[in-house]
């Protein structure tokens, strides 16, 4: 049983009885009123039909929460996956129409099976190519352009939004059911958020709507096909659009992921376990797959439902079936009700809740941590905005610079000369202008593994001190941050011995780690030599050049100075 609920979490769900049943009813209904009107905007910001929203939120939702370790994720249409399915078809067909659908479903098959794929080999790893100022930057840009995206169907105005500087013409009767709406969802957001406000205004805006005959001739949703969804399988749209989907399955997989990990950190930081990134992403996949064979777009989590699905007490995955059970009620029974509810309604639906994602304070606060993060922030923003509609590409180069970041410092490793500070730590010699451990000694320190990024450089802050300070005769390598070595950190440590033989200079390694250990001692580079010194401890290494007395002890720094010096010395 434990190899089969590995492939299948659903099996340690707890047993349903009365009261637990009833529980999750409750915070199904809670969920639900919010997650219907959602899906069915949502649907129009991905440019596919309307009712597809509600055929993401049935199945997919359904097939997710069996396959995924996390069992109260809200699997469905999101603001931002919706945004990036929209963004990435623009110029490739009419939007809502049935090539539209046929290519948006391959891109929800490509990042299903893309998720499938990471999840079952095991690979959640790869997440961390994007960051977090990536991620940041991106969903700032996407906000702003998703809620201009609706400027037009919330204020009535018919055309783009170019039509506002040379004679625009506006639908009044949309204006104030736009307006109306999205006062009172901010209205109520603030006062009482346990209302299900925007269930309420969708009913009572398509109900006054028919009323007063704007449903017949107004900017409306329209009719809805009623019942289930039938199997869809697209047909081939030729290698040059799919290849053209590609980055942008990559880019929609990359964020869905990530929507999905900052649910499910939370959920499993509540329940205090540990989090199953890989099989919650073969949860997500399957959701994809679902939502495909449905003939509806790629789905993903929200963060903002999953928050109120833990905030409504739900407690398993049973939660989510009677969610599911919800819509399926809708889609049997209520569509033609949705076909009155005004789009200028809709609009405002979505503008409620993107505007939650626009927090421009971001890139103040990391500025305040770090400068290069929050230009990648920047960088990422302006891309974004600026390759719209196919904003796969700023995430794309947030990426790109992320990653250069990354080889940049680890082809810059931190060498630092090391002096005994008052305190009994070892610290940077020249930032704090401390004494030399002994004389004609050069104690050096690398934060870095010791590999084809940083050998070079290792092997250059050796040589230019010898060239500076040719009366030095014992060198020590304060070895403790090294935990890794490659053939060629191998290859320099030979030849650095082989250097230091020759001038009669003295190598003492403190603190070797024993995987380096015994790969320099495989490679015949370690083997026992009276110019080669081993100290197990840095304590053992300053006994020994008599920077410390039989008594003394190094001390272990801990005081706040530390953090400064790591910071200054970066």
């Amino acid at each position: 049983m434990s190899k089969l609920s590995r492939w299948l979490p659903f099996l340690n769900w707890p047993r349903p009885d009365a009261q637990l049943l009833r529980g999750e009813a409750v915070a199904a209904v809670t969920v639900a009123v919010v997650m219907i009107p959602q899906s069915v905007a949502y649907a129009g910001l991905a440019g596919m039909p309307l009712v597809t929203g509600l055929y993401a939120t049935f199945l997919p939702a359904l097939l997710a929460v069996l396959f995924s370790a996390s069992t109260r994720l809200s699997v469905g249409p999101s603001a931002l996956s919706s945004v990036l399915v929209g963004a990435s078809l623009i110029g490739m067909a009419e939007p809502a129409s049935a090539s539209w659908v046929a290519l948006a479903v391959w891109l929800a098959l490509l990042a299903g099976g893309l998720q499938i794929l990471v999840g079952a080999t095991r690979s959640a790893w790869v997440l961390n190519l994007v960051s977090s100022p990536v991620l940041a930057g991106f969903s700032q840009a996407a906000a702003l352009l998703i809620i201009a995206s609706q400027l037009p169907a919330l204020i009535g105005l018919e055309g783009s939004l170019g039509q506002l500087l040379h004679a625009p013409r506006i639908d009044v009767q949309a204006l104030a059911y736009g307006v109306v709406s999205l006062a009172l969802f901010v209205v109520a957001r603030r006062v009482a958020p346990r209302l299900p406000i925007m269930l309420i205004v969708l009913a009572a805006s398509g109900l006054l709507a028919w009323l007063t005959g704007y449903s017949k001739g107004g900017a409306v949703v329209g009719p809805l096909p009623q019942g289930l969804p039938d199997f869809y399988w697209p047909g081939w749209p030729g290698w040059d659009q799919f290849s053209t989907l590609l980055p942008a399955a990559l880019v929609l997989t990359l964020v869905s992921s990530l929507e999905m990990a900052a649910s499910a950190k939370i959920e499993s930081q509540r329940d205090g376990k540990r989090w199953d990134a890989n099989q919650d992403l073969v949860g997500q996949g399957v959701g994809k797959l679902a939502s495909a064979f449905s003939g509806a777009f790629a789905t993903s989590t929200s963060f903002s439902r999953s928050a109120l699905t833990l905030y409504a007490g739900a407690r398993t995955g049973w939660a989510t079936v009677f969610a599911t059970g919800f819509v399926l009620l809708v889609l049997l029974l209520l569509t033609p009700a949705l076909s009155h509810v005004p789009r200028a309604v809709l609009a405002a639906v979505v503008v409620a809740a993107v505007s939650s994602l626009f927090k421009p304070a971001v890139f103040a606060k990391l500025w305040g941590i770090d400068k290069v993060e929050a230009a990648t922030a920047g960088a990422t923003f302006a891309v974004t905005i600026l390759s719209a509609p196919r904003i796969y590409w700023g995430v794309l180069t947030g990426v790109l610079i992320g990653l250069a970041y990354f080889l940049y410092l680890r082809l810059h490793p931190r060498i630092i000369e090391v002096g005994l500070h008052p305190d009994g730590s070892l610290r940077d010699r020249h930032l704090w202008k401390l004494q030399p451990l002994a004389p004609h000694l050069y104690a050096l320190r690398m934060d870095a593994e010791l590999d084809f990024a940083s050998a070079t450089d290792m092997e250059r802050a050796i040589v230019e001190h010898l060239a500076v300070h040719p009366e030095v005769r014992d060198i020590c390598l304060f070895a403790h941050p090294i935990n890794r070595i490659d053939a060629t950190g191998v290859e320099m440590f030979g030849q650095l011995r082989k250097t230091l033989k020759e001038r009669g200079i003295t190598l003492h390694i403190s603190g070797i780690k024993l995987p380096v250990e015994r790969v320099l001692q495989r490679a015949g580079v370690i083997a026992p030599d009276p110019l080669l010194k081993l100290y197990r401890t840095d304590n053992e290494a300053l006994h020994a050049f008599g920077t410390l007395q039989n008594h003394e002890v190094l001390a272990q720094p801990i005081s706040d100075e530390d953090v400064r010096d790591s910071v200054q010395a970066r």
